[in-house]
């Protein structure tokens, strides 16, 4: 992105300013000073510049101009409006009509636009198109707008640095994120793979828009077609559309796809549902995944256990709740091997519960936590120490709350050294010498 170029400040306009305020008759103060003005101008350029130009608009120079002659409490309320609108054109790009789908409700653009802006952030986190650290800076945003812009009686002023940070953080979050995945129409989809058998160019077009759209749409959309896949009642061309489509995609498949095939196709087992199982493993088979079934069952009791142990740290009264969870999770990793395909499950639940939130640790389930970090072999290592860069809820933390890195780095120093993949020891090295 380049600089935008804008007109230099210049002298005549603080002469004006102050002109202004005392045939008023109110003091100068009330308008950013002089070198405020001027500080927060010089950066306009370059933040502009990160703006892609379709997006520039009308707010933008209405931001501008209130920069100029100091009211950054104005040009603040100018910048959350625009992005405001482009969160809500991410979301008519994702797809007005399959937003029911993934929110389990009636949706339209009419409640699109009576959405408040917290409703329309939480809308955007549930459909991935901002991830938790984008919402979590917004959040503020929405906050310092709320109280310290023009749009509201402001509890008090900005100054030139907070006014800069609050438009990068709009820029950054909102408005310079081109890529916007398109939600899929499942209920199309559904229609289509039980008609006719698919040609080429059809399946090539479904899987185009599942490629587009985002994990956790895949990942129910995957799960989906293996359902309708091992329904008695599907005819041989609903599962050869169906098959196809996997097929194309299953290179690809995230672990918490092949985490979810697992899973259902374990219930069928469960279930005693032979004539769905069948169907299953032959769905597996043609995918060539036959070999994820091996240690299928305690795949699905290590998932369950993270699924409920992470359930339960997310609830309000987490260090009361945890310690059985805990204790559950480290029986049955001290009494097998965790299965490869779970082992991503696995260490994230446990590192995300032992690092805590900013309130803290449940000190009683913590032994169990250490326990099993002492016992994390080379794969394992390499999951933890990837996931600071990863797009989870640990991830998060460490980036926002300095009490929660300084947990991480101690979890990393439980490790056994020996154990530590020669291409990831700078990276150990690192967090322990800290």
């Amino acid at each position: 992105m380049e600089n935008v170029p804008l007109p230099a400040i210049i002298d005549e306009s603080s002469t004006a300013l102050t002109q202004l305020t005392d045939a008023l008759g109110v003091p100068r103060s009330i308008l950013a000073g002089d070198d405020e003005i001027r500080r927060a101008w010089d950066q306009l350029p370059r933040l502009i510049g990160q703006i892609p130009a379709p997006v520039r608009g009308e707010l933008h120079a209405r931001m501008c101009v209130a920069v100029f002659v100091g009211l950054f409490d104005a040009a603040i309320n100018y910048a959350w409006n625009s992005a405001i609108l482009a969160l809500r054109d991410k979301v008519r790009a994702f797809g007005i009509h399959v937003v029911p789908q993934i929110i389990g409700s009636d949706f339209s653009e009419e409640r699109l636009v009576d959405l408040t802006d917290a409703q329309l952030t939480q809308l955007c986190l549930s459909l991935n198109l901002i991830n938790e650290d984008a919402y979590f800076f917004l959040d503020q945003c929405r906050d310092v707008r709320n109280n310290f812009s023009a749009a509201h009686p402001a509890k008090g002023s900005l100054d030139d640095i907070e006014f800069v940070a609050f438009l990068n953080r709009c820029i950054k979050y909102a408005l310079s994120i081109t890529a916007n995945p398109k939600g899929v129409d499942t209920q199309a989809l559904i229609n289509s793979v039980k008609n006719l058998k698919h040609s080429t160019a059809q399946t090539e077009e479904w899987v185009k828009r599942i490629n587009a759209t985002h994990e956790a749409q895949q990942k129910l959309i995957i799960s989906m077609l293996h359902g309708i896949y091992c329904d008695p009642a599907s005819t041989q061309d609903t599962r050869s559309n169906s098959i196809a489509i996997c097929k194309t995609l299953s290179e690809k498949f995230s672990p918490n796809v092949k985490s979810e095939l697992i899973t259902r196709h374990s219930d069928y087992i469960a279930e005693g549902k032979e004539d769905r199982l069948a169907l299953s493993e032959q769905f597996f088979g043609s995918l060539r995944l036959l070999g994820l079934l091996t240690e299928q069952e305690l795949h699905v009791l290590i998932s369950k256990a993270c699924k409920s142990l992470l359930r339960v740290h997310q609830q309000y009264n987490n260090f009361y709740n945890e310690p059985p969870f805990a204790e559950r999770l480290l029986e049955i990793s001290q009494q097998s091997k965790i299965p490869d395909t779970a082992r991503a499950e696995f260490v994230e639940t446990i590192v995300t519960c032992a690092t805590g939130n900013q309130y803290g640790i449940c000190r009683a389930a913590y032994v169990s936590y250490e326990k099993m970090i002492r016992n994390f072999i080379s794969k394992d290592i390499a999951i933890m120490l990837a996931l600071p860069t990863s797009n989870t809820i640990v991830a998060s933390r460490l980036k926002t709350f300095a009490s929660c890195k300084s947990r991480f780095i101690t979890l990393v120093k439980l490790v056994d050294p020996k154990q530590v993949p020669v291409r990831l020891t700078g990276v150990y090295k690192s967090y322990v010498s800290s």
